[in-house]
């Protein structure tokens, strides 16, 4: 099993919960992911960042697969279009 994580910086939450909504809607459509998480911080510390996401796949394969899959590069351009920074962890 690969986890991958990324955390987003918005400068609006607005955009940030969008993503969120448009991140989840990916389930079902990706025949590669295992399973999605995502969800925007309620702590609202200094250290936080706005939106967080999990995704799960089987294998390196199944991410790459999903990388390039239409459904994801479709919300990959509205997290482009609005947020300020991305940070990764694949484990």
């Amino acid at each position: 099993m690969l986890t991958h994580i990324v955390c987003f910086r918005f400068d609006d939450l607005a955009y940030a919960a969008e993503a969120a909504k448009r991140l989840l809607a990916m389930k079902g459509h990706i025949p590669t992911l295992v399973d999605i998480e995502a969800g925007v911080d309620t702590t609202r510390s200094d250290r936080c960042w706005e939106l967080g996401l999990i995704t799960r796949f089987n294998d390196r394969d199944g991410l790459n697969a999903y990388a390039t899959h239409p459904v994801h590069l479709e919300v990959v351009e509205y997290i482009r279009a609005h947020a300020t920074a991305s940070i990764v962890v694949d484990f």
